[in-house]
């Protein structure tokens, strides 16, 4: 259990904390270490827990250092469904405390050594139901616990992440101010463009700030065409900072959402449903997240970074289009020397001119 003598956070780190690097400038996240590590075959798809932790903590060292190298200012720890609720689902609740702490463990190395930031993560439960007053009381319960090991881990914030309730949200909000740290707050929109318990994402933001959130916004679930217009409504509303960490997939107005989008050329989908392990021909390049970026902070949205399905080439993008140059940029494209579409002189002029006549002769698109 948390430390019954840790009842504030209790940070010794000597960097600027989150709200004065938020005053001076944009602060990257990276988020979305489900899929990454679904995708390298190390967390399965449908439960999510982030077994690889107590499995693999190497890896997941790895690529909390992959996502600093790429510009990451933050190194959150992988504590999303690493939950009470989750656990059981998988037959592994005895080990909650052991992978907690050895997420918060492996973060806070990663923290410490690049002069980041160190996030708790707490998220949905799966168990919530907005009329069922004794699930709010299991979900306070699952907050209290992952909370107290953060603290104990002496996190500098807590990131709430990813409520469709806005009621669920507002439960773990108050176990973070409790907990004295301050408080990221991210809700993932449904596709019905509202909270499952009715407030539009405005409004949502509007009672978390009121709620104490240092920090709202959203989250998970859509992609950079669907994040943006509902910043256009958050941001007016709310005095604290703005978040923004879209999935990097090409969601639509018809279909908001990853889980909502169709694919009538995915043979062999399951269930015809690209969510969410056929979601490939979706993905943003990294140009559109620089993009995404732009438009966002433009907008006034200071807490930026991408969620599930986000590679560090996507969060490369993101810093870059900040104006930041992280170590990966020293990577960065650079194809004036590349064989065929290159300009230096030293390339031969004859492979040159076999690419302009074979592969730049692409019409620019009609109307």
């Amino acid at each position: 259990m948390p430390s019954k003598a840790t009842t504030k956070a209790k940070s010794t780190r000597k960097s600027a904390g989150l709200l004065e690097r938020l005053e001076a400038g944009p602060v990257i996240c990276a988020e979305g270490y489900l899929f990454e590590f679904e995708r390298r075959g190390y967390l399965q798809a449908g439960a999510y827990v982030p077994e690889v932790v107590l499995e693999h903590p190497d890896l997941v060292e790895s690529l909390h250092r992959d996502f600093v190298h790429a510009g990451s200012d933050v190194v959150e720890a992988f504590t999303y469904y690493a939950h009470r609720a989750k656990l059981k689902i998988i037959g592994r609740e005895k080990d909650l405390e052991k992978i907690n702490r050895a997420a918060l463990r492996i973060a806070g190395k990663v923290a410490r050594s690049t002069g980041t930031l160190l996030a708790g993560d707490i998220c949905n439960t799966s168990i919530y139901g907005a009329d069922d007053a004794a699930s709010h009381k299991q979900a306070r319960r699952i907050f209290d616990e992952q909370i107290g090991w953060a603290v104990d881990a002496g996190v500098d914030f807590i990131v709430g992440e990813t409520y469709s309730f806005l009621g669920e949200a507002l439960l773990a909000l108050e176990a973070i101010r409790r907990a004295g740290t301050p408080a990221v707050m991210t809700l993932s929109v449904p596709r019905e463009g509202q909270m499952r318990d009715g407030a539009t994402a405005a409004e949502a933001c509007k009672r978390l700030e009121g709620g104490g959130a240092d920090v709202v916004g959203l989250n998970c679930a859509r992609g950079p065409a669907t994040t943006l217009p509902l910043l256009r409504e958050i941001r007016p509303v709310v005095k604290c900072h703005v978040a923004a960490l879209p999935v990097p997939y090409r969601t639509t107005p018809a279909e908001p959402t990853f889980q909502s989008l169709t694919d009538a050329r995915g043979a062999g989908i399951p269930e015809n449903r690209p969510f969410p392990t056929a979601l490939d021909p979706f993905m943003c390049s990294r140009y559109e997240i620089a993009e995404f970026g732009k438009a966002a902070y433009d907008l006034g949205v200071r807490y930026l970074g991408v969620c599930c399905g986000a590679g560090p080439h996507h969060i490369r993008s993101l810093a870059e289009a900040l104006g930041r140059r992280p170590p990966a940029s020293r990577f960065s494209p650079d194809m004036s020397k590349h064989i065929l579409f290159g300009s230096d002189k030293r390339l031969r002029q004859d492979y040159l001119e076999y690419a302009r006549r074979n592969y730049r002769s692409a019409r620019a698109p009609s109307g």
